[in-house]
């Protein structure tokens, strides 16, 4: 046991008036048939809670504790039986906990409290405060002084240290359940200040490994918890839980109690995705003037946590400061879902202390996220400096790329940016009051309660707020930060902000605002995308469009600031990347990125689930008044996203696909490719469908100049454990000197084992499990973890991480061809790339870039320039978008009952003939369209001597340029070039199963007009080039004519 009498500084004497957020909207529940006139069933006092089993022993304990105290001798004889009275009847701690501990426990927390009490006296201030804690590694013990209906912002604020240790302990294990009790009388004369008990107890369920879905108390329940539960509380969580396995978010319910000013406040959502929930509700409804009598945390065994919360108005405060205890409860259950998703956020003490309201501390919280990514941008006197520059000049460009670097690293850092922000309470509320006049919408069928969206503040205009900002920020930087506030409102095109349950926060935003030095391809959709767990964007270049999602984890503060900082512009890059890689199929680029929060790298799973759900809050229509309420929509079209598995989410696409069918999206067959087959998707992975893109332009180098493959040296980052490189290895037959993977470097001038290297990418293995004695004598591993190893050639490596890192840098003489099938983007910039040169000649002769975005546009150019035969990411790495763009057309062609017929797996794995051959036709589909543009770029690059990582962009930018011409074309309109070029494109397995009318009318129009698009363009690009004569698609077009009169 550990007892602690710190001094605490006062709370802050000056009482801010309170002032309700705005979220007029009504939780739905059950219609009861007993009800208050509010909307809240009503219970008999009588039946409420629980009703802890007696200690017949009590009193026998009690004489137990008494010798034990005597013997201690701290309390003076006359005042033992006083204390001992007061701790056991005074104090509302229940039976439980009496017949938990021990007498000599029970004793040395009385005399810790007595020895608090005359600490207390000793204060110059008289202050009474009386604190005990006492933690176990299965049950822990907090006594804590506190007032009611005030946050406590100093002392050891025993529910977030409960909270941290035990209800979000990293031990996954174990989970805990909590009472806690306040004592119903003063703890002095002269004091407001009454005690809070809080008791955690270690679970014991009665089924540990319950099914998710599993609903029945007796199955998943504690033992304690049934064992006091009254009859009526069990039944309510019956109810609450039933509710809470069919849903993504918090279930929210309010009782009244009969005779009684107090209400109980239910809330139940899946265990471990709102870390901090517990403590911040106490901030929640203190904001409103409210107390708790009693509060109680439920753990059960089929993930589902429930929280009950008895409340009443605090007696102690200024009643006229608070709205009426009705309206208090109906703001404080309106909010408890915006709570769920940013339980604690880096403003929460603005909250904490009256300064903002819930729904303006969060907001305020968002646009911090928003002001990182977009402040720190390079400004007009980067312009100035490419225009004066030359970057066709590598000096020139070398100073530009670090330039760039340093402003966007020195300018505004995430604590500078919070720093402004929290000495700007005034502004955000009229900023808010702003952003809450646009987006807040009283729901249908609610009882639109006529909440201003910031009372007492005026709604400006956007002028009026820009004046605003300028006289009231004392600085630039001041201006610039709160300025982007109105930026951020201003390209908010709607949000699920005011939505009643929640699991995370979503912004479809205008992209409009981003400067074009910086992104010069305007980007056509962005959502934003924030939760307790990560931040994300979701970006894409035309309305039609597909990409991944990946999340991006860190192994350090440091990898994360780095993260974060490169967050927004690696996302653009992918999705352009994906863009341009996306020239064969109807499909544009995009591309969503997760960022996990540093101290939530393993919740990739709940983040994902949050960022998947909360952007299907906003491509929905919303059908279910007081849970899915419409929103505002200033967009004002329908939006349809496809999505694909990326790093660390391939696991993750089963759980969308069933949840957006789940919410009823009508598109959700097409919603994610990369499923598993028995949702009808087509792994990549296990078909290679990215890596036989690679190997059509490796083998297409050694086609054209002749080579052995089996002569060349090859080097490879990405190793045998993951999808590209995996495959690369399968398929390959060069000769392997180095392999580079997140676990090290294995090298063997000789050649690498390729029996072993088989088995490891058989297996999905990483290089730390190869057989080291199959490795020549000259052959070494070195892995990450590895500190001052000696290779055979006698150099000394004092640092593998750092090995790892650089390895495919170094001059080692080994490598003819690079193929990266793994990396961080960036991996060689222009600066590095010299280090792969020398004396103006590559050391590297032929590099296929698999992975995204592993070398900067300017490098690959440093590289040609010094004779290497570069294919680019955008050309090689488009196997696995052709493969998904074809999983999706099959997709939306079948109706349900067919798509489930003719591309799901069946229970025990066996696959469709159909869907054997449809994998058939995308492999060849993928071959033909990465022989057909390695064919285009070579001749081209024959021909003009124009580099071909410039070809390539051009290729891509020409297809769509003119694809998008077509689309709108006359050639659209007429209906037998229409259905021509549409029976080509489309797959003849697909036209001979649905047939080409069927296929027409399922098929979105939009979706349609991509698909003719595409491939006209595609076709016509890789036959005549990147800059065709004016009279070349007339050509191109007269003999498709012809073909289609022959016909």
């Amino acid at each position: 046991m550990a007892s602690e009498n710190p001094l605490v500084d006062r709370l802050k004497a000056e009482e801010q008036s309170r002032h309700p957020s705005p979220q007029p909207t009504h939780i739905g529940y059950p219609v009861m048939p007993k009800t208050n006139g509010n909307g809240h069933r009503v219970l008999r006092s009588g039946t409420v809670g629980y009703l802890a089993p007696e200690f017949k022993g009590k009193e026998e304990q009690k004489k137990l504790v008494k010798e034990h105290i005597q013997k201690c001798g701290w309390i003076p004889e006359g005042m033992i039986d006083e204390q001992i009275a007061w701790f056991y009847n005074e104090l509302g701690i229940d039976d439980v906990y009496f017949q938990v501990e021990n007498p000599e426990v029970v004793a040395n927390h009385i005399t810790s409290l007595y020895a608090a009490k005359v600490a207390s006296y000793t204060r110059e201030d008289k202050q009474q405060e009386i604190r005990l804690d006492m933690e176990a590694a299965d049950h822990a013990i907090y006594i804590d002084t506190s007032e009611p209906g005030r946050s406590a912002i100093h002392g050891p604020r025993y529910e977030h240290r409960l909270e941290a240790k035990y209800l979000d302990g990293s031990d996954t294990s174990k989970r805990f359940r909590v009472e806690t009790f306040r004592s119903p009388v003063v703890i002095g004369n002269n004091s407001k200040s009454t005690l809070r008990c809080y008791f955690v107890y270690q679970c014991q369920f009665v089924e540990p490994n319950a099914d998710p879905h599993e609903t029945r108390l007796e199955v998943i329940g504690d033992r304690m918890f049934l064992a006091k539960a009254t009859k009526n509380t069990l039944q309510i969580y019956q109810d609450i839980i039933a509710n809470s396995v069919n849903r993504t978010g918090p279930v929210i319910e309010v009782f009244d109690i009969e005779d009684s000013d107090e209400k109980r406040l239910v809330v139940a959502f899946r265990s471990r995705t709102a870390r901090g929930l517990f403590s911040a509700l106490s901030d929640l409804y203190h904001y409103y003037g409210v107390t708790s009598s009693r509060k109680y945390v439920e753990q059960f065994s089929n993930g589902i946590t429930v929280m009950s919360v008895y409340l009443r108005p605090a007696t102690n405060v200024d009643a006229s400061k608070y709205p009426p205890i009705e309206e208090s409860i109906h703001q404080i259950t309106q909010e408890v879902s915006l709570l769920y998703c940013m339980p604690q956020t880096k403003l929460s003490a603005m909250f904490s202390s009256g300064q903002l309201s819930l729904q303006e501390t969060v907001y305020a919280h968002c646009v911090w996220v928003f002001v990182q990514h977009f402040l720190n941008r390079l400004g007009s006197e980067y312009a100035s400096l490419v225009a004066t520059l030359d970057p066709n000049n590598n000096g020139h460009a070398e100073i530009l790329s670090r330039m760039k670097k340093r402003l966007r690293t020195e300018t505004f850092t995430p604590d500078y940016i919070l720093e402004i922000i929290s000495s700007h309470p005034r502004l955000i509320r009229h900023l808010y009051a702003s952003f809450a006049s646009v987006h807040q919408r009283v729901a249908p069928g609610g009882n639109g309660r006529p909440f201003a969206p910031t009372p007492g503040v005026e709604v400006l205009s956007d002028d009026k707020l820009k004046e605003k900002i300028t006289r009231e920020t004392a600085n630039e930087h001041d201006e610039m930060v709160m300025t982007a506030f109105r930026i951020f409102n201003n390209a908010v095109l709607k949000t699920n902000y005011f939505t009643p349950t929640k699991v995370a926060l979503s912004f479809r935003l205008d992209p409009s605002f981003l400067p074009e030095i910086e992104y010069p391809k305007r980007l056509y959709g962005m959502f934003l995308v924030i939760t307790s767990e990560s931040r994300g964007f979701h970006l894409r270049f035309k309305d039609i469009a597909r990409g991944g999602i990946r999340i991006v984890k860190s192994r350090s503060k440091e990898a994360y600031s780095i993260n974060a900082r490169n967050l927004f512009d690696e996302n653009y890059n992918l999705a352009s990347t994906q863009q341009r890689k996306n020239k064969d199929i109807p499909e544009g680029g995009s591309k969503g990125v997760i960022l996990l929060d540093p101290k939530q790298q393993d919740r990739a799973r709940e983040a994902f689930e949050k960022y998947i759900d909360s952007i299907l809050d906003l491509l929905l229509k919303a059908d279910s008044p007081g849970i899915k309420n419409p929103i505002v929509d200033l967009y004002g079209k329908e939006e349809i996203l496809f999505m694909g598995p990326d790093e660390n989410t391939a696991d993750l696409v089963d759980w969308a696909t069933e949840h957006a069918r789940n919410r009823g999206a009508p598109w959700w067959k097409s919603f994610f490719t990369g499923k598993s087959p028995k949702l009808g998707g087509i792994p990549h992975d296990t078909y290679g469908m990215t890596t036989l893109s690679v190997r059509q332009y490796v083998t297409g180098i050694y086609r054209k100049l002749g080579l052995d493959p089996s002569t060349v040296r090859k080097m490879q980052t990405g190793g045998p454990d993951g999808d590209l490189g995996s495959n690369e290895i399968l398929l390959s037959n060069e000769k392997y000197t180095a392999i580079v993977d997140g676990s090290g470097v294995l090298v063997d001038p000789n050649g690498i084992d390729k029996q072993e290297l088989h088995r490891l990418a058989k297996k999905r293995q990483m290089i730390c499990h190869f057989d080291l004695s199959k490795l020549s004598k000259d052959g070494y591993r070195v892995l990450v973890d590895d500190m001052n190893i000696t290779l055979p050639s006698g150099e000394f490596v004092s640092n593998g991480t750092a090995f790892r890192n650089t390895y495919h840098l170094r001059d080692t003489g080994l490598t003819d061809m690079f193929v990266p099938c793994g990396g961080r983007p960036e991996s060689i910039d222009l600066v590095s790339a010299n280090q792969l040169i020398h004396e103006g000649k590559a050391k590297i002769p032929y590099l296929v870039e698999g992975a995204n975005l592993f070398i900067t546009q300017d490098a690959k150019l440093r590289l040609e320039q010094a004779g290497c035969i570069v294919y680019k990411d955008a050309s090689s790495n488009k196997g696995g978008v052709t493969s998904s763009s074809l999983e999706v057309l099959a997709a939306l062609s079948f109706d349900d009952e067919g798509f489930v017929k003719n591309m799901c797996h069946d229970a025990h794995g066996n696959a469709p003939e159909f869907y054997h051959e449809y994998v058939k036709a995308v492999q060849a589909k993928i071959q033909e369209n990465a022989r057909l543009e390695f064919e285009a770029i070579w001749r081209e690059h024959e021909q003009t001597g124009v580099p071909r990582s410039i070809l390539s962009d051009k290729l891509s930018q020409a297809i769509a340029t003119l694809d998008e011409q077509l689309q709108h074309s006359d050639l659209w309109e007429n209906e037998t070039i229409r259905r021509s070029v549409l029976a080509d494109a489309l797959p003849n397995l697909l036209i001979d199963k649905i047939g080409l009318d069927t296929i027409i009318q399922r098929v979105p129009d939009s979706y349609l007009r991509a698909i003719f698009g595409s491939f006209l363009a595609s076709r016509f690009v890789y036959e005549y080039g990147s800059s065709p004569s004016q009279f070349a698609f007339y050509d191109f077009m007269s003999k498709r004519m012809a073909n289609i009169n022959k016909a």
